[in-house]
C-alpha cells in the first residue's frame, strides 16, 4: 500500500518509511521491483551451463534466491565484478554472457505481495535517472538486452512499440524510455517521487535516559564525548520537490533504511589547473555536442582537445571526427597499457571504439611531422593549463612543452558523484575516507553480500559507487539489498510473535 498518494507532493511526514531510495535509475528501479515482492526462482525446465552452480540452486529449488545463501551461491563465480552477488545474479539472469553466448535467464519471477516492504524513490527527473540526460547520437556500450531489468524482456518492449532494432546495441533514448515504462507496466509508480532534490541525510539519536523516546539531531562532538548515552535511531532525510510553476516545496521525511542509487555521473572531474573555467572548456559530451549542433564550431581552422582515454573520450572523437573537426587528443597512459577499456572490448562488436583506439596508436604526435589534418594523438601527455587567447599547454613524460591554439577543448576523465547531502561528502564511507568517493578509484565500502555500508549501519549503496559502473551487474545490488531487509524483517516478526506470545498476541 502506498504511505503517500502517488499524485501527492512530499510534506513533513511523522510517517517513518521503511526504506527510502536516493536516486531513480536502473538501481533505484530495480531495488523497487524487488522490494515490491518480486522474487526470483529457478525455473523449472532451466539447466545452467556452470554445473557447479545449478547443483547448488536444485539443493533449494522451492525457494527464492532471495531466500537462499547468496554468499554459498556466489563462491567460485568469476566475472567483470568485484561484487560476488552482482556476478552471481548476472550469471542467472545471462548464462555465460562474456563467452559470447545468448542463453536465456534461468529465472522466473512471481509477484508475492506478502513481501512487499513499503519504500519510497527520490529522483531528479522521471524513473531512469542519468540515462534520460545522455547524448543521443552515440550507442550504448552494453547489448540492448544487458540493459534490461528483472520482468521485461528489451527485446518484447521494443516490438511492442513497433520499432526495429537493428542492432543488439541501442542509443541512450531508447533505454532511458525503455526505463520509464518499465516503473508503470510493473506497478511501481506508487513509490516514485520525480522532482526531489536532496539536502541533508543525517541520523537521529536518542538519549537512553530520555523517557519521552524524543528523536533528535546530536552533534558528532558532542556524540564523540558522550558515545555511550545514545542510541543511533532512525535516519532524518531533507530536501525539496520543484513543482509545475518552479517554486520549491520544501519536505522532511524518516526512514529506517536508506539505500544510495545515486550513480556517479553528477559531478565531471576536472584537471584543477589554469584556465579550466573558460567557457571553450568543456566537461561534458551534451555540452560539447551542444556546441557542435549549434554550429559553434562549423568552419574553425584550429583543432578540438579532447582529453581522456575512455568511451566518453572516444564518444568525443568521434562526434568531432564525423563533424569534420580536427582533433587533437591527449592521455596520460600508454597506448599499449593493458588497462585501456578498448582492450576489453570485442573488435566485431565494438568496430567504432577499434577505430578511435586504431587512430590513439598509429596517427601518435611526432616533432617531424606534426599535427595530422584530422586527428593526433598525444600519449603519454597531461595538460598544463589552458590560456585565455584559446591556448593550451601540454606536458609530455619527459617534461617536454607544446603550445596549441584550439577552437575548443572537452575534459572527459570522469565523474563523481554529488553526495553533498551526507557529512564530508559521503567521503567517510569509501575505502579511503580522505578522498571522493568515485565509482573505480574509491567506490563506498560496503558488505559484499548485504551492501550494507560497512561505516554506517542501516545505509546501503549499490550501483558505480560501489563498482559496478555497467546495468548488467548493479542488479546484483538490489539482490543483495532485498535479502538483507527481507531476512531483517523476519526476525523482528519472530520477536514480535515470542515477545506477545504470552499474552496471547499472536
Amino acid at each position: 500500500m502506498p504511505l503517500v498518494e502517488e499524485t501527492s507532493l512530499l510534506e513533513d511526514s511523522s510517517v517513518t518509511f521503511p526504506v527510502v531510495i536516493i536516486g531513480n535509475g536502473p538501481s533505484g528501479i530495480c531495488l523497487s521491483y524487488m522490494l515490491s515482492g518480486y522474487r526470483p526462482y529457478l525455473s523449472s525446465e532451466a539447466i545452467h551451463p556452470n554445473t557447479v552452480l545449478h547443483s547448488k540452486l536444485e539443493e533449494a529449488r522451492h525457494l527464492s534466491i532471495v531466500d537462499q545463501d547468496l554468499e554459498y551461491l556466489s563462491e567460485g563465480l568469476e566475472g567483470r565484478s568485484s561484487n560476488p552477488v552482482a556476478v552471481l545474479f548476472d550469471t542467472l539472469l545471462h548464462p555465460d554472457a562474456d563467452f559470447g553466448y545468448d542463453y536465456p535467464s534461468v529465472l522466473h519471477w512471481k509477484l508475492e505481495q506478502h513481501h512487499y516492504i513499503p519504500h519510497l524513490v527520490l529522483g531528479k527527473g522521471p524513473p531512469g535517472g542519468a540515462w534520460h540526460n545522455m547524448e543521443g547520437s552515440m550507442l550504448t556500450i552494453s547489448f540492448g538486452s544487458w540493459m534490461e531489468l528483472p520482468g521485461l524482456k528489451f527485446k518484447d518492449w521494443v516490438s511492442s512499440k513497433r520499432r526495429n532494432l537493428k542492432g543488439d546495441r541501442v542509443m541512450p533514448e531508447e533505454i532511458a524510455r525503455y526505463y520509464k515504462h518499465y516503473v508503470k507496466v510493473m506497478g511501481l509508480q506508487k513509490n516514485f517521487r520525480e522532482n526531489t532534490y536532496i539536502t541533508s541525510i543525517s541520523r537521529l539519536y536518542r538519549d537512553q535516559d530520555d523517557d519521552n523516546n524524543q528523536d533528535r539531531d546530536i552533534s558528532t562532538k558532542h556524540l564523540q564525548i558522550e558515545k555511550s548515552n545514545f542510541i543511533k535511531r532512525n535516519w532524518e532525510i531533507r530536501g525539496y520537490q520543484r513543482i509545475a510553476d518552479g517554486s520549491h516545496v520544501p519536505f522532511c521525511l524518516f526512514a529506517e533504511n536508506v539505500a544510495l542509487a545515486t550513480g556517479t555521473l553528477d559531478s565531471p572531474a576536472h584537471l584543477e589547473i589554469e584556465g579550466e573555467d573558460f567557457p571553450f572548456v568543456f566537461h561534458s559530451m551534451p555540452e560539447f555536442g551542444a556546441a557542435i549542433n549549434k554550429g559553434k564550431l562549423r568552419g574553425k581552422v584550429d583543432p578540438v582537445l579532447i582529453v581522456g582515454s575512455g568511451l566518453t573520450a572516444a564518444d568525443a572523437v568521434l562526434c568531432a571526427y564525423n563533424s569534420n573537426i580536427p582533433v587533437i587528443h591527449v592521455f596520460r597512459r600508454r597506448v599499449t597499457d593493458p588497462s585501456l577499456i578498448f582492450k576489453q572490448l570485442p573488435k566485431k562488436l565494438y568496430p567504432e571504439y577499434h577505430k578511435v583506439y586504431h587512430m590513439m596508436c598509429t596517427q601518435s604526435y611526432s616533432v617531424d611531422s606534426n599535427l595530422l589534418s584530422d586527428y593526433t594523438s598525444f600519449p603519454e601527455h597531461h595538460v598544463l593549463s589552458f590560456k585565455s587567447d584559446m591556448k593550451c599547454v601540454l606536458q609530455s613524460v619527459s617534461g617536454l612543452k607544446k603550445i596549441f591554439k584550439l577552437s575548443a577543448a572537452v575534459v572527459l576523465i570522469g565523474s563523481h558523484p554529488n553526495l553533498s547531502f551526507l557529512k564530508d561528502q559521503g567521503c567517510y564511507l569509501g575505502h579511503k575516507s580522505s578522498q571522493p568517493i568515485t565509482c573505480k578509484g574509491n567506490p563506498v565500502e560496503i558488505d559484499t553480500y548485504t551492501y550494507e555500508c560497512i561505516k554506517e549501519a542501516n545505509l546501503f549503496a549499490l550501483g558505480p559507487l560501489v563498482g559496478d559502473n555497467f546495468v548488467r551487474f548493479l542488479k546484483g545490488g538490489a539482490l543483495g539489498v532485498t535479502r538483507c531487509l527481507a531476512t531483517r524483517q523476519k526476525k523482528k516478526q519472530h520477536l514480535f510473535v515470542e515477545r506477545g506470545g504470552g499474552d496471547g498476541i499472536a
